[in-house]
């Protein structure tokens, strides 16, 4: 529902023009290179609004001189060269403009993107859980393009147009009549009040179009991503089917975009030809009367030339600056979004000593209407292990998030050595713990990468001492590029026991006090839990351990088990004390002992 929701938005709400405002940062981090480009540009365009006067002359001293007979040739030569050179003149500023700019360009491109990413990583995990990637990766590389876009067209398009507009009007002013002006002011504003009006009609079809775009990507995306679950169902012909429903949404916005497009641009050309037809015309009168030369006649045409040209790329950039206007938005309204977990101002950096956790008296719901944890009071002496056990449902995930600080308690507190989580810096906080997830997701990169991403700057003789501890050496030497092996999306070429393996030397080698093994054996099979089971002792001795598990036979040596039942503690204690209270975790270990012995049979 939230791709739909996100549709609504991208339809009906009307981007802010503030927008071009916050671009200012950018362009003052390169103060210097800014001063500069606008001084190529108005060069440039002084040498685009001399042109036409050069041609005039030389048309001028062709035809007189073809009248009177006398005509020497170095003078047209001569203003030929200057005509010559103010065109190059023209080119080589916009170049020199352009060249000076596009370092600011391509770093406030560089600088927004790297904000984006550290915002969303900033993010609280119930952001990305309702989150489409494949339309949010959209809005980003949108909305940093429009970025450029804004900053290069505002400054060297609408700007120069409206300048050159003013240039062109003062020497018609001077040289013709206030009619010229007039007639040009009054096709100006026509063609600007047209295009905004008309763009602004089909600024929803811009962005219906990127709603739908969003949609068919995230539903791309999302059916890849799973591309076995797809396989295990024989559901290529539905996912297609779905997918090709979302492009006929987008076909149908896109072909509103064109349509209304192609109306915006026939519009604009009338405008024009009607403005040139008046303005020519009124020319050629005035030549056949004698009131001006053929040299002005020429002069004119030239400044109607260059002066409709560049307008009519003015009604494309406002376009354009129209849409980017609604991607950066979006960009920015990303920013604009602060992030649920935040520490508080000055927080300290959490300070370990014994590594002692507590869960004081714990109320946790993710909604309003669906309570998850009820005063749940528990501790964890420094260097025990503590097992959590219940039925799905229970609440035991839930602590292991709260912990890590995905989540903030609704009520009650979280301590580290008697440190409220709350109270200390988030880097820290997670800096001193290390999990090993129930379902291992890798990077699409070597098996050395993946194991060194525990501690990025570890030397290769440590992260081989890891993959020793996780055992699994031997399945390295076996492979035939060794640690150079890719692991595919997701860790998809890996097994689910050697995915565990590597979440294991990972956090070897990142050695916190604090551990959390959320249902790390979960999806293994015995001969492979037993296996991990070896490794995870390893890593959890002598550390402060949460263990979060389903299955019982895997935390029988836990310093002490809590049993959860809808959120709440029911039961503590010792396996076998636990068993001779003949409660409820004697029956889920009389269940799962029989589901065991039905299998085995």
């Amino acid at each position: 529902m939230r791709a739909y929701a996100d549709s609504d938005y991208a339809a009906n709400h009307k981007p802010n023009w503030k927008v071009i405002a916050g671009l200012w940062p950018y362009l003052a981090e390169f103060r210097g290179r800014v001063i500069f480009s606008v001084a190529f540009l108005i060069l440039a365009k002084l040498a685009t609004v001399a042109t036409p006067i050069a041609l005039k002359y030389i048309v001028d001293y062709l035809d007189q001189g073809r009248e009177s007979g006398e005509l020497l040739l170095w003078i047209p030569v001569a203003l030929v060269v200057a005509y010559g050179v103010l065109r190059f003149g023209s080119t080589l500023f916009s170049e020199l403009r352009d060249a000076v700019f596009a370092r600011v360009a391509e770093r406030a491109m560089r600088r927004v993107s790297l904000r984006v990413f550290r915002h969303l990583h900033d993010r609280e995990l119930a952001f990305h859980l309702d989150r489409k990637t494949g339309g949010l990766a959209r809005d980003i590389e949108r909305g940093t393009t429009g970025i450029s876009f804004l900053l290069r067209f505002t400054l060297f398009n609408i700007v120069p147009t409206l300048l050159e507009i003013v240039m062109v009007a003062g020497i018609l002013l001077v040289a013709f009549s206030v009619s010229y002006v007039l007639a040009i002011l009054i096709a100006v504003v026509v063609y600007i009040a047209f295009s905004i009006v008309v763009t602004e009609w089909r600024t929803r079809f811009v962005r219906e179009a990127n709603a739908r775009d969003n949609q068919s990507n995230s539903r791309a995306i999302d059916s890849l991503l799973n591309y076995e679950t797809v396989k295990y169902f024989n559901n290529e012909t539905f996912e297609a089917k779905l997918y090709d429903q979302d492009l006929a949404g987008w076909e149908q916005a896109r072909l509103k975009n064109r349509l209304s497009l192609a109306a915006l641009n026939s519009g604009q050309a009338l405008i024009i030809g009607a403005a040139m037809i008046t303005i020519m015309v009124m020319a050629v009168r005035e030549v056949a009367s004698g009131a001006i030369t053929l040299g002005d006649f020429t002069m004119v045409n030239a400044y109607l030339l260059q002066l409709f040209i560049p307008l009519n790329a003015l009604g494309f950039v406002y376009r354009e600056i129209r849409q980017s206007l609604v991607n950066v938005e979006r960009l920015f309204g990303l920013l604009g979004e602060k992030p649920a977990i935040e520490d508080v101002d000055t927080a300290p950096a959490l300070a370990v000593d014994k590594a002692e956790v507590g869960f004081h008296n714990v109320h946790f719901a993710y909604r309003a209407d669906r309570q998850i944890l009820q005063d749940v009071d528990f501790s964890i002496p420094a260097g025990h292990t503590i097992a959590i056990v219940g039925a799905s449902g229970a609440g035991k995930s839930t602590l292991a998030r709260l912990l890590f600080r995905f989540f903030d308690v609704d009520k009650g507190r979280i301590t580290i050595d008697g440190q409220d989580i709350r109270e200390v810096d988030q880097n820290s906080l997670r800096a001193a713990i290390g999990v090993v997830p129930q379902d291992t997701v890798l990077f699409n990169d070597t098996l050395y990468r993946n194991l060194a991403y525990g501690r990025p700057e570890a030397t290769e003789a440590e992260v081989h001492h890891a993959a020793r501890q996780a055992r699994l050496d031997n399945f390295i030497r076996s492979l035939p590029e060794g640690y150079d092996t890719k692991v595919g999306e997701r860790g998809l070429k890996l097994s689910g026991g050697e995915k565990q393996r590597v979440a294991i030397a990972r956090v070897l080698l990142k050695n916190p006090p604090l551990l959390i093994l959320d249902e790390a054996t979960s999806s293994l099979d015995s001969i492979s839990e037993q296996a991990i089971l070896g490794a995870l002792n390893e890593v959890s001795s002598h550390r402060t351990t949460l263990v979060i598990a389903h299955r019982l036979s895997t935390v029988r040596d836990a310093d002490s088990i809590l049993v959860m039942d809808h959120g709440q503690i029911v039961e503590s204690g010792g396996h076998s004390e636990l068993l001779a209270k003949n409660g409820y975790y004697a029956r889920l270990w009389l269940q799962q002992h029989s589901d065991d012995v039905s299998l085995s049979d």
